[in-house]
């Protein structure tokens, strides 16, 4: 039976807060991008109802799938502040593969998820171009993602984002791996405060007059995959820790026990500023931040020289902070 003709005026889906078009227009406006990231074993192009990688096309003899998932907090509000969104999306990458590297695996493709009350095309391009750009640091492809506008849900002006990441690693090779007793820890700078501590730095500088510069505080989180690749390559590598939520004090005994000595490396400038402001204890802060290292390499000591002289090789700053001891603790000195 068909409908009954009412007088009343018709609703449509962009009444209610979902604008279709708009969603359709930024997919266009994103495809160079993806397109830029393209790696051998994509197989389909940005827009499908799923994303295709082939394996096979990759010289893995047995391979082993390695996953992570992340996002990066409360960062966003700053970007919300500054209106700045081009580097977030290097974080969101950063965050996910910086978590696959430490297995030993290859990152190959990426996924990405934006949530939003009122979509703004020129803010959503901002911010997939720099995962886009994160990608191509990685040296993974960004083969597919989704747009979620949820009024309602998210207030006006504001977003989420979430990544996935995944990649590749020959079962023999997966790290970590023969990590002893006496074995030498590198740690690889960091570019800032990457993507953790956010909710204390902003709640230092709305309580407690904490002055950062917008690059300093919006720098993106430093992606190693391709100096880590290197050590890998160089058969040197035996485990690495991510130094995320939680600092050294956590991060480093999920592979083993250190000591680590606190003169080895100076705190950089920003997190002397954060410690500062927020009368903030040493304790505190190497449970909190990364405190300027993002990365925990563990070396046997006899090759600790070669596997530093890679990473110099590949740009990185390189600290030689302590060992590896018995236990299941961080031991600082």
């Amino acid at each position: 039976m068909p409908m009954e003709k009412t007088n009343k005026t018709s609703v449509t889906y962009k009444d209610a807060g979902v604008d279709i078009v708009a969603g359709d227009a930024l997919v266009d406006r994103i495809k160079p991008f993806a397109k830029a990231t393209s790696r051998l074993g994509v197989d389909a192009d940005l827009g499908g109802f799923g994303a295709l990688f082939d394996l096979g096309k990759l010289n893995y003899k047995n391979p082993v799938l390695v996953s992570a998932t992340d996002g990066v907090g409360t960062k966003l509000e700053i970007a919300g502040h500054y209106n700045k969104h081009d580097t977030i999306g290097i974080d969101l990458v950063a965050m996910c593969v910086n978590d696959l590297i430490v297995q030993g695996a290859e990152p190959l493709f990426f996924l990405d998820y934006f949530a939003c009350g009122k979509l703004e095309l020129g803010v959503a391009e901002d911010v997939i171009r720099g995962i886009a750009d994160g990608c191509k640091q990685a040296g993974c492809a960004l083969i597919g993602g989704e747009t979620a506008e949820m009024p309602g849900m998210y207030p006006v002006g504001t977003y989420d984002l979430a990544g996935f990441a995944v990649g590749a690693v020959e079962r023999d090779a997966v790290l970590p791996s023969g990590i002893e007793e006496g074995d030498v820890l590198l740690g690889l700078a960091s570019s800032g405060v990457h993507s953790n501590g956010y909710s204390l730095v902003r709640k230092l500088i709305a309580d407690h007059g904490l002055q950062l510069e917008q690059e300093a505080v919006l720098r993106p989180t430093k992606i190693y995959v391709k100096s880590i690749l290197a050590g890998i390559k160089a058969g040197l590598v035996k485990g690495m820790a991510h130094i995320t939520g939680g600092g050294i004090t956590e991060n480093l005994p999920r592979i083993c026990a250190g000591e680590i000595d606190l003169k080895s490396w100076e705190f950089p400038e920003i997190f002397q500023k954060i410690q500062a402001a927020g009368n903030i204890s040493q304790e505190e802060m190497l449970k909190t931040f990364n405190c300027g290292i993002g990365m925990i390499v563990v070396v046997a000591s006899k090759n600790a020289a070669a596997l530093k002289k890679v990473f110099e090789e590949q740009g990185e700053t390189v600290f030689t902070i302590g060992k590896v001891i018995a236990g299941d603790k961080v031991v600082y000195i």
